[in-house]
């Protein structure tokens, strides 16, 4: 009796334990929208128009990239959510750069 409810013991406990890895999604989605936005500021010409916001998505999306490498999704996730904002402001200024220099 006491060896059937030590086994049943240890198998909740490595089920629990086990699950814990579950818990954690990788953020794929971040990650490709990271990406596209990332390109997009570098179609658009954000290293030159923009290059203080275009280097700090640079940065945070090289540092995703690392964290998603090792197994860090969380940190994966808000360096990759940075990176895009990051992004998408370093295209709008350039765009309006260009659009204002035109005129």
């Amino acid at each position: 009796m006491k060896v059937l409810k030590s086994k049943i013991t240890f198998l909740l406990l490595l089920l629990t334990l086990g699950s814990c890895g579950l818990t954690t999604v990788r953020p794929k989605l971040e990650m490709t929208y990271a990406q596209v936005a990332f390109l997009a500021a570098k179609e658009a010409g954000g290293q030159t128009l923009a290059p203080n916001l275009y280097r700090k998505a640079e940065f945070y999306y090289l540092k995703a990239k690392s964290s998603y490498k090792r197994k860090f999704f969380n940190k994966a996730k808000k360096y990759a959510i940075l990176s895009k904002q990051f992004s998408e402001k370093a295209e709008f200024k350039a765009y309006r750069k260009k659009t204002l220099d035109s005129i």
